[in-house]
């Protein structure tokens, strides 16, 4: 756990003896996005490892002066290594079945959805509206990574529900290799009430999704914009969706007003965390979370300058999430090339060992499962890989 930590916090190079272990027949390459990597390239390395357990690690590829991990081979194995030590034996994902073939329209299916070893992603369009007036998070890249990666791949802007039903389909054919489908894209304010375009657009791609499955409800996750007990109620009854997730990025009024503007203006810190709670009522005790950038609170000028009053006050807010059925997972922040926040530092891998020691503890605390964002349909939240001992 410890170790998947500080890969995530240091990212990975790859050495050219790794490279040359890639089969592109077998393995998967880097697939399209929501976020860009940490070298701001398009690059065809492996799209992220498997450690020796079989959990999923989500990393980017990292230039060397960032003192990242190396994947090497040593002894014929695919190896993790640190300052010339062998750390732990890894391997590359594999490729799903789907990801040559094309929808009846002629887009690569793996331009309409693309894969985790156990979950499928949806990405339905490529555009955040908070950027509209620069007021987009200032860890995101979200919008300068697409306008990169649709320009250069030829990927649509805008996903069309009939390309998401028929790649989801093929997708299902492969036995065994799915366990649940994740759907995220940037927040449209647009529409009669806010975001109720956005709601509109989910509602479409999920009822395509859902036409593959004979059952009501499937095993889904939705992460997406603070939306009101009405639209939330139109995305429970009217489609499939089995869990609900908007991010509120950082456990701190103020500091949610500086690192998210543009959900601060349209939305507002304690409204959100209102409409978190909210939701439990519609989708249920454990089947609601919120997902924050941990160390992002360290940022500076503005955030915590002591580790310790940033996780005192960070698992006192999510305490107060969970005892009311709201999960709280962190993913490791990587300042990324195309985000304001590109030229900051995470804090210490102790940091992080203690914060995702301590969500867990709240979880077991409250006896809140967190089924949905787990280790295997996610595997990006080192909290929730402790998710195995509940």
């Amino acid at each position: 756990m410890i170790l998947k930590i500080d890969v995530q916090r240091r990212g990975v190079h790859y050495t050219k003896n790794a490279l040359q272990v890639i089969d592109p027949a077998v393995h998967q390459l880097r697939s399209p996005n929501i976020f860009g990597a940490r070298d701001a390239r398009l690059t065809p390395v492996p799209d992220s490892l498997l450690l020796r357990d079989g959990s999923s690690i989500v990393v980017d590829p990292t230039p060397l002066e960032r003192n990242p991990y190396l994947v090497d081979v040593v002894d014929g194995q695919l190896v993790l290594t640190d300052q010339g030590e062998v750390l732990e034996t890894v391997d590359f994902w594999s490729k799903p079945d789907f990801y040559d073939k094309k929808t009846s329209s002629g887009v690569l299916m793996n331009h309409v959805i693309t894969a985790r070893p156990q979950r499928i992603n949806v990405f339905p369009s490529g555009f955040c509206y908070f950027w509209v007036n620069d007021k987009g998070c200032r860890f995101c890249d979200v919008v300068n990574h697409l306008k990169q990666q649709r320009a250069e791949l030829g990927i649509p802007t805008r996903q069309n529900p009939q390309d998401v039903f028929e790649a989801v389909r093929e997708a299902l054919k492969q036995p065994g290799r799915f366990t649940t489908i994740c759907l995220t894209a940037g927040s449209d304010t647009r529409g009669a009430e806010p975001f109720d375009q956005e709601v509109d657009y989910y509602i479409e791609i999920l009822q395509a999704i859902g036409a593959n499955f004979k059952v009501k409800k499937f095993p889904s996750q939705l992460v997406a914009t603070a939306f009101s007990e009405k639209q939330l109620a139109r995305l429970y009854e009217e489609t499939g969706l089995s869990s609900y997730t908007t991010d509120l990025e950082v456990l701190d009024e103020e500091l949610f007003e500086w690192v998210c503007p543009g959900k601060a203006e349209w939305v507002g810190y304690r409204e959100w965390k209102d409409r978190l709670i909210r939701a439990v009522d519609i989708f249920g005790r454990g089947n609601v979370g919120t997902g924050i950038v941990g160390g992002v609170e360290t940022a500076k000028p503005n955030g915590f300058t002591s580790e310790e009053a940033a996780l005192r006050s960070t698992l006192e807010e999510a305490e107060h999430l969970i005892s009311n059925g709201v999960n709280v997972v962190f993913s490791v922040w990587v300042p990324r090339p195309g985000s304001y926040f590109k030229d900051q530092k995470s804090p210490s891998l102790d940091y992080y060992v203690r914060l995702a020691k301590g969500l867990h503890q709240l979880r077991v605390k409250y006896g809140l499962r967190v089924d949905f964002d787990d280790y295997r349909r996610c595997g990006n939240h080192p909290d929730t890989d402790l998710a195995r001992l509940l």
